[in-house]
């Protein structure tokens, strides 16, 4: 692999990475759906602006946990195509990462949510 390590060419490097993502890999298209959802409700309920960058450093987290997550599951299955115990906690302790953020974020979209939408109620 010849190396290119020009700002640009690194640039659309990580586009076309984060192009794949989300058109090839369920978990991104499920996230990048989850995220225009949230951004609409965001918009929907008028959230302030502190509200907005907790929203948006959740949103960016999960997904490049996500994003994260599948590059070690397909560097893992790059390594070792059959079942190897060390592999399974690679993958098991990097879907967690993703898990235990993912209900993080939840937890604080809850907090931000949830009394807007009472209020409308």
């Amino acid at each position: 692999m010849i190396k290119n390590n020009s700002f640009i060419s690194a640039g659309k490097n990580a586009f076309s990475g984060m192009k794949y993502f989300f058109l090839h890999e369920r978990n991104g298209k499920i996230q990048l759906a989850i995220a225009a959802m949230v951004t609409t409700l965001s918009v929907a309920v008028h959230i302030s602006t502190t509200q907005w960058l907790i929203v948006l450093v959740c949103m960016a987290m999960v997904i490049s946990l996500e994003m994260l997550n599948t590059a070690l599951e397909n560097l893992c299955n790059l390594v070792k195509e059959e079942y190897h115990p060390l592999i399974k906690i690679v993958k098991d302790v990097a879907a967690a990462a993703v898990l235990f953020t993912a209900i993080i974020s939840v937890v604080i979209g809850l907090i931000i949510f949830l009394p807007k939408i009472i209020s409308y109620l």
